[in-house]
């Protein structure tokens, strides 16, 4: 039985993920390399909390409750008496293997550990442990607090027993969990990415600027956000490393990484993180970069 929950990596994703665990009554751990990162993810989720409560999605006792069960700490030493470890580091493949390797020594025979990847083998991924029966994808969608799907994906070797509890406990995350087979970018990403991959091609190829392509997909084709403003909002590196993932996995030309994409990702304009993407979001209102 899942009792204590191990996140490890305090970005974006992992301090989402330990924000659903604590709210839903389980004890959390979240570690991160760097003591800053850990400052700034508390923060994030007691902002995030306090919206909760203002728009009344949870009660002020919810709220106190899950800050007294959530606790940080750098590095994997006190990992030993999680029962579910999830790693959630950035999207590339030798820094998930090095901490996954890393963990296996710290916890204990019967903790299972799931892997928070967007697009990478879990198989693959699994290969690196102590444990591939206990081990599976777990794949949150961003913004982790609001949004209600979470991907299940076995490796070739994840036990039965091992899929079960983890979907149990993304039940009772009060998330709908969506199997799906190990094969590169799962469902989502597999569907979105490209999406987002044509709509850099055609501000590449001049059919549209960037404010004429989100508006065409946000009224034409019903989208909450254009296509632009969801890359920046995910990270520009992590939707070039998705389509790397899906154009050397599938070896289809229809996944190759558009060139201005790659443009971008060099110059360091990841999007909303770095401040500027296709938008520039310094000022008071995002302007499109071209």
């Amino acid at each position: 039985m899942i009792q204590k929950i191990g996140v490890i990596g305090a970005g974006q994703m992992g301090n989402g993920i330990a924000h659903v665990c604590a709210l839903a009554g389980y004890d959390v751990v979240l570690s991160d390399i760097n003591e800053d990162q850990l400052t700034k993810a508390l923060e994030t989720i007691e902002g995030n909390m306090v919206r909760q409560v203002a728009r009344g999605h949870i009660s002020e006792a919810d709220h106190a409750a899950a800050k007294g069960r959530l606790s940080t700490v750098v590095g994997l030493e006190t990992f030993s008496d999680v029962d579910l470890a999830i790693e959630s580091a950035t999207e590339d493949e030798t820094v998930k293997k090095a901490i996954l390797e890393d963990l296996c020594q710290h916890v204990g025979s019967e903790t299972l550990i799931a892997t928070n990847t967007s697009s990478i083998s879990v198989t693959r991924l699994a290969s690196v442990t102590d444990r591939p029966e206990q081990f599976m994808g777990m794949h949150f969608m961003n913004p982790v607090p609001v949004m209600q799907l979470v991907e299940l994906i076995r490796g070739i070797a994840t036990s039965e027993e091992t899929f079960g509890t983890v979907r149990e406990l993304t039940i009772k995350l009060g998330k709908t969990p969506a199997n799906a087979e190990d094969f590169p970018a799962f469902i989502v990403n597999r569907i979105l990415l490209p999406m987002i991959n044509e709509a850099v091609y055609t501000l590449y190829e001049g059919v549209g600027t960037v404010e004429a392509i989100d508006t065409a997909m946000r009224l034409g084709a019903n989208h909450p956000m254009g296509p632009l403003t969801l890359a920046d909002f995910i990270g520009l590196d992590t939707c070039l490393a998705v389509m790397q993932v899906l154009y050397e996995g599938l070896a289809d030309t229809k996944y190759r990484p558009c060139p201005l994409l790659v443009k971008y990702v060099e110059a360091g304009w990841l999007g909303r993180k770095t401040g500027r993407g296709f938008y520039d979001y310094r000022g008071e209102t995002p302007v499109p970069t071209r």
